[in-house]
């Protein structure tokens, strides 16, 4: 089992979770976040005082799924969260030991 966390724009989480959908994955969670990477943030205009917004909204999107899925489930994120500008976001992928389901105790893939 993989773990998927793609750090995202905010406005592009209801097509990337679409795009999951079709690939077949049935859960995931959605963390709202800031941060920056090499964009650095920005600068904006307020009251004719200039500010620098460090950490820019951003959307984190987990989901754990079996190794058959990774690749089209990272595919469909690519193509979903794209908008070819900077700050898109990432995907991390990581190995998962054990999933269990609290409710039944089901284990593994059963689990997810």
């Amino acid at each position: 089992m993989k773990k998927i966390e793609a750090i995202i724009k905010p406005f592009k989480l209801d097509e990337v979770k679409e795009a999951l959908h079709e690939v077949g994955l049935q859960g995931l969670t959605v963390i709202e976040a800031k941060g920056f990477g090499r964009q650095k943030g920005h600068t904006e205009l307020y009251r004719g005082a200039e500010y620098v917004v460090d950490f820019l909204p951003k959307v984190k999107i987990e989901v754990v799924l079996e190794d058959r899925l990774v690749e089209r489930a990272i595919e469909a994120i690519m193509q979903a969260a794209a908008t070819g500008r900077i700050g898109d976001g990432k995907i991390f992928v990581t190995t998962v030991e054990e999933a269990i389901r609290i409710r039944t105790g089901e284990k593994g893939a059963d689990a997810i």
